[in-house]
């Protein structure tokens, strides 16, 4: 039954109603004692039907009613449409009738319009002889809780994944060393035979091929390389609009003609300190991506802009500092991408296109050197709703100049004389002797630092020291170097590795002369 329409008393959103049939007689006042004063949970009653016979403040609080407007009314007017066209409200009476009770948690919908996460309780009345007479129903507003638990699992999905990256990333960087290794052997082999065996045209071309196969193969190291942030970059302030300006036309050209290609570049300054072939090279691999996802044609869009990333959104993004930063956005309105596809795009060698119509490398070097870049790469992406890749790059004050490098170069080598060259991999060592051999240098050779060592004590007359980096025994490349240049201040030293020079340690310098010279795997004769 429907309450009187009097004014409510003082701290309670509406009178309560008559008794429900065969209820006790004291139910309306236990229920004004134990309920009107509860504001942090909506509690009413409802008849057999469905409808709301009783309303306390906690009800007008959360979903936004007053007594006099919802008492009668059915509460499926509290579920959203889709839920009430799912038959969802009488589901839970059907529950409740036969069960005793039903619990849920769901969305529901305010006076106003809006949504909140409820956990909703309905329990089953009876009257003294067993007789269903109406529902209990309490509602508690979850939201805060739903959204807290949303951005927990959010901030662990993106460190597992980060870590996942990091994991693929040491074992891809490793595997590139290691391929750089087998390159060196490869092109230096192909030198040393083109120089000895002074081909006829047929044979020179058939060495031109291998050596522009392994060239190729060398590439792809750098995109290892640059998935697990090993490339060497040479980053400087760049204004990003300009950078994109410059570079328009060659973004436009990968792009065929049933592809509208859009700028919309931010007005204000945006610099960030960035590597710009490297950028560039990112810049048109989300171009290619972004074109081969609209074969029929579409729009793309590439757009700058500035945000400031708070604490809160920052802990989305672990590898993401709180703070001012350069965005460009690279949108499609091509196929879009489901979730399994998504959270693996990053990874190397993963592709959805056709065998022999992409390397998999891609989106692995934007992800390597927007991590190396201190930067972070977003990507939102639904099945036929298109996908937009942003990238974030820290913003810096354009009046701000990058501090001037130290770095220095060793006079030119000698082009004779005698040199130990240390390398652990036999191969490299070999085909590395006979290049030097063949230039006219005397060479001695070790596997390993201790072993260089001593042959750097026997043996007075050396002039240079080549020597990898990365070796077994507990003494690496830098490390000999440093000890050899103490035992021989005029020792000549060339450093050489299948890693960049950027990942390798920080202490590789001399601290005169900056760092060592470096030769990165896999080098030529004509570099050596």
């Amino acid at each position: 039954m429907r309450g009187s329409k009097k004014k409510s008393p003082a701290g309670q959103a509406g009178p309560l109603p008559q008794r429900l049939p065969g209820s006790p007689a004291g139910t309306d006042q236990l229920f004004r004692i134990l309920v009107q004063g509860v504001t942090d949970y909506a509690i009413f009653l409802l008849d057999t039907a469905g409808r709301v016979s009783t309303w306390n403040v906690g009800a007008e609080r959360i979903k936004g009613y007053r007594a006099e407007e919802i008492i009668g009314s059915h509460f499926s007017r509290f579920y959203t449409e889709e839920d009430r066209a799912a038959g969802l409200p009488e589901r839970a009476l059907r529950i409740a009738t036969k069960t005793g009770r039903f619990e849920s948690e769901g969305w529901r919908v305010r006076k106003d319009g809006s949504r909140f996460w409820a956990s909703v309780v309905v329990d089953r009345i009876v009257d003294a002889d067993g007789k269903p007479v109406g529902f209990a129903k309490v509602t508690r507003d979850m939201t805060e809780r739903r959204r807290a638990e949303e951005t927990l699992e959010q901030t662990r999905a993106a460190l597992a994944q980060a870590q996942k990256m990091e994991a693929v990333g040491q074992l891809t960087g490793g595997v590139a060393h290691d391929f750089n290794n087998l390159l060196t052997v490869i092109t230096n082999s192909l030198d040393l035979l083109e120089s000895r065996l002074r081909p006829d045209a047929q044979t020179k071309r058939i060495i031109d091929s291998a050596q522009r196969a392994a060239d190729r193969g060398a590439r792809l190291t750098e995109q290892l390389l640059a998935f697990a942030r090993r490339q060497p970059l040479r980053p400087e302030l760049h204004n990003i609009n300009r950078l994109i300006q410059g570079f328009e036309a060659v973004l436009r050209r990968a792009c065929p003609e049933p592809i509208e290609v859009t700028v919309a570049l931010d007005p204000a300054a945006l610099t960030a300190n960035i590597d710009s072939s490297q950028f560039e090279t990112a810049l048109l691999n989300l171009v290619v991506n972004a074109r081969d996802a609209m074969p029929d044609g579409g729009v793309l869009r590439i757009a700058t802009g500035r945000k400031q990333i708070g604490a809160a959104e920052a802990k989305a993004m672990p590898d993401l500092a709180a703070g001012d930063y350069v965005t460009i956005s690279i949108a499609d309105t091509g196929e879009g991408m489901p979730q399994e596809v998504l959270s693996r795009v990053f990874e190397p060698f993963f592709t959805t296109k056709e065998v022999g119509k992409g390397s998999g490398l891609g989106l692995s070097q934007v992800y390597g050197f927007m991590a190396q870049s201190g930067g972070h790469v977003a990507i939102d992406s639904m099945p036929a709703a298109g996908t937009t890749v942003t990238l974030y790059l820290s913003a810096v004050d354009a009046g701000v100049a990058p501090a001037p490098s130290d770095r220095s170069e060793d006079e030119r080598p000698p082009v004779s004389g005698r040199i130990l060259v240390v390398e652990d991999d036999p191969e490299v060592l070999d085909v590395t002797v006979e290049m030097l051999r063949a230039f006219g240098w005397e060479v001695l050779t070790a596997a390993d630092g201790p072993s260089a060592l001593s042959i750097l004590r026997r043996e007075a007359d050396i002039d240079v020291l080549f020597t990898d980096i990365v070796m077994p025994r507990g003494l690496n490349g830098v490390e000999l170097a440093q000890e050899a240049r103490r035992m021989r201040l005029q020792l000549r030293v060339l450093l050489a590795s299948g890693y960049p020079a950027s990942a390798l340690p920080a202490d590789q310098g001399d601290g005169d002369n900056g760092e060592f010279p470096f030769l990165s795997k896999p080098y030529r004769a004509s570099e050596l």
